[in-house]
């Protein structure tokens, strides 16, 4: 792995908790805005006619699918932080990024276009006859997704790489200003069905986001990387490939677990109602999470530097400790309802079901910083099977788990589905953590 040092913000010094801190907030001020994009498009959905329909449209169907399709380019961004160490590295890499970002954007219009989405939707994923059309219609409307997300990730891991992590922070707020705007537009029309207003809402800040992206990297790539040196060992396909193939296919499984979820849910009982549910509370625990998901840049930045695993070790378990305990005053106090009624808009008895499912999934914000801990370790000393290995343990527990419910639990379908999650969440870290340990080149 090169040296990604020049990634943080303070340069060459000691590693204490300031500085891991100083790394960390601009990336983590970028996710928890990424993170306000699902709870503000649930609570615009919810204010508008056939909410139940629309908000299960887009939370159970259409941003699923869309995720798991973009899912191979998601890793791009620690792709770009680690291997754009030179211009005919950036070139290489630029050249992959655009193949298979035209690739996925031909799946994504094969799927949203022609029939195999019903093959997809009805027979796959058995959703709600109701659910069917507007799900078509928000897929359609997503089409620029997977091109604009590989393109942003892959240009964002460059400034990450020349200390230029505020500028994603800036990409960030950019995107979800564009969201706001479109969603503010289609609550004040009114008439327009509320799919169409949350695709186009996330259609366009993702092609925003990445338009300012590509402008800002553009002085870095005249003045910094142009003038690097060139590495003597040169970026191949099969160095890409051997890299980045384990990477990929971590997202990938990951993200599969999503359109399964819905369809388990499909299967459960209270399926509507767990289904209009489900992207509320999947909202709310990613903003929680957000704060963990920043961390993985934040170590392999900074494990380089003699001393610096202890001290970060000490930040992430800080993180767990923080975002559980803020997890369980919402559980536990009528804040619960004050976010899934009054600001999600959910009517009262969706509220309460959102408001006991909590509970169910109080472990995951926790678990995240753990998770991006071990993976930042691993992706360090370039032992990304490794966390392959941890996805496929995540995916034998949850969706056995959901399977289970499927067939046999009689408990209403979001309870099981973040129980899955959780211990899934919970046999993936403890996973991590093992092989991190036993594969250990600690240099604390």
């Amino acid at each position: 792995m090169a040296n990604t040092a020049g990634m943080s913000q303070s340069g060459a010094g000691t590693v204490n908790l300031s500085r891991i801190f100083t790394t960390w907030w601009p990336l983590a001020a970028s996710w928890l805005l990424m993170s306000a994009e699902l709870p503000a498009i649930s609570a615009v959905l919810a204010r508008l006619s056939d909410a139940e329909v629309h908000i299960a449209s887009y939370g159970a169907v259409v941003f699923p699918i869309s995720l798991i399709v973009e899912a191979p380019v998601i890793m791009l961004l620690a792709a770009s932080t680690a291997l754009s160490r030179d211009w005919s590295s950036y070139v290489k890499l630029r050249r992959y990024m655009h193949a298979m970002g035209g690739v996925l954007t031909a799946l994504h219009v094969l799927i949203a276009f022609t029939p195999l989405f019903d093959i997809i939707v009805e027979q796959v994923l058995q959703i709600p006859p109701k659910l069917v059309e507007p799900s078509r219609m928000g897929l359609m409307i997503m089409t620029p997704w997977s091109w604009s997300i590989a393109y942003r990730r892959f240009n964002q891991g460059v400034l990450i790489r020349y200390g230029q992590s505020k500028v994603v922070s800036i990409g960030t707020f950019l995107r979800l200003f564009a969201d706001a705007s479109v969603l503010a537009i289609g609550y004040w029309i009114g008439s327009i069905p509320g799919i169409i207003v949350a695709t186009s809402a996330v259609a366009t800040g993702v092609l925003v986001e990445a338009a300012f992206v590509g402008l800002r990297v553009r002085p870095v790539l005249r003045d910094r990387l142009r003038k690097e040196s060139e590495v003597e060992d040169h970026l191949t396909l099969k160095a890409f490939i051997s890299f980045y193939s384990p990477l990929a296919a971590t997202s990938l499984l990951m993200l599969s677990v999503q359109p399964a979820c819905s369809a388990a849910l499909s299967r459960m009982p209270g399926a509507l109602a767990s289904l209009a549910v489900w992207p509320v509370v999947g909202g709310l625990m990613f903003t929680m999470r957000s704060l963990g998901h920043a961390f993985q840049e934040v170590v392999v930045a900074l494990l380089d530097e003699p001393g610096s695993e202890r001290e970060i070790r000490r930040f992430a378990w800080g993180l767990t400790l923080l975002t559980t305990s803020l997890l369980i005053l919402l559980a536990s106090t009528s804040l619960s309802a004050v976010w899934f009624v009054g600001v999600s808009g959910l009517v009262p008895e969706l509220g309460d079901l959102a408001g006991a499912a909590i509970w169910f999934g109080i472990l995951l914000p926790g678990l995240c910083p753990l998770q991006n801990l071990y993976q930042g370790i691993l992706v360090h000393r370039k032992q990304t099977r490794s966390i392959t290995e941890s996805v496929v343990v995540f995916l034998c527990v949850c969706g056995g788990l959901l399977l289970a419910g499927v067939r046999w639990a009689p408990f209403t379908g979001i309870y099981v589905a973040l129980t899955a999650f959780s211990l899934g969440a919970l046999s993936q870290v403890l996973w991590l953590a093992w092989r991190s340990a036993h594969q250990s080149t600690s240099n604390s």
